[in-house]
C-alpha cells in the first residue's frame, strides 16, 4: 500500500456522510457504544462476569470483534470490578496488556456469537488495582482475549 492509499485510509475528510454523523454524536458516547447489549451475569466482591452478543457496530474488517473493542472491554469491567471490592475511586488505567488469542464473529447469517467477559481483581492496594480480565466465547469458553489491566486508585487529598 503507497502512502497517499495509508493516509485516506485514515483520515476521514470534513463534509463526508460519516463526518457529519460523528460531529452530531453527544460527547462521552464511546463507553455506551462499547457497552450497549452487555449483561452482568455475576457480581461478587472482586469478580464480574458479564456476557454480550457481539454486535455489528464492534466488527473489524474481518467481521470479528474489533481488538480495540475488546481492549475496550478489558478497561471498563475491570474499572467496575475494582468498585466491587470498595476503594472510594475505580481510578484511572496506567496499564492495559491484550493478548488476542481467538476470534469471535457475526456470520454470513447475521447470527451474533455470545462472549463472556470475566475481571477479576487480584490486588488493590492503597494506590494501584490490579485485575485479570477474560473474553470468551461463551458457548465454548474457549478464551479470545486475556487482559491485564493496572489502574491508578488515586490518593486522598489532604487538604
Amino acid at each position: 500500500m503507497d502512502l497517499e492509499s495509508v493516509k485516506r485510509n485514515l483520515e476521514k475528510k470534513e463534509g463526508t456522510e460519516i463526518a457529519l454523523s460523528i460531529k452530531s454524536m453527544p460527547s462521552q458516547v464511546y463507553d455506551s457504544l462499547i457497552l450497549y447489549g452487555l449483561h452482568i451475569d455475576l457480581a461478587e466482591p472482586g469478580r464480574l462476569i458479564c456476557s454480550m452478543k457481539v454486535p455489528p457496530r464492534l466488527l473489524n474488517s474481518a467481521k470479528s470483534l474489533h481488538g480495540g473493542a475488546m481492549a475496550s472491554l478489558v478497561d471498563l469491567v475491570g474499572a467496575a470490578a475494582i468498585a466491587t471490592v470498595g476503594p472510594p475511586s475505580t481510578g484511572v488505567s496506567i496499564e492495559i496488556s491484550v493478548s488476542y488469542l481467538d476470534a469471535a464473529f457475526v456470520d454470513e447469517m447475521a447470527n451474533e456469537e455470545e462472549i463472556e467477559v470475566e475481571a477479576k481483581v487480584l490486588r488493590v492496594g492503597k494506590t494501584f488495582g490490579t485485575l485479570r480480565v477474560d473474553v470468551r466465547k461463551k458457548k465454548t469458553g474457549k478464551i479470545v482475549a486475556q487482559g491485564r489491566h493496572t489502574r491508578f486508585l488515586g490518593l486522598p487529598s489532604n487538604m
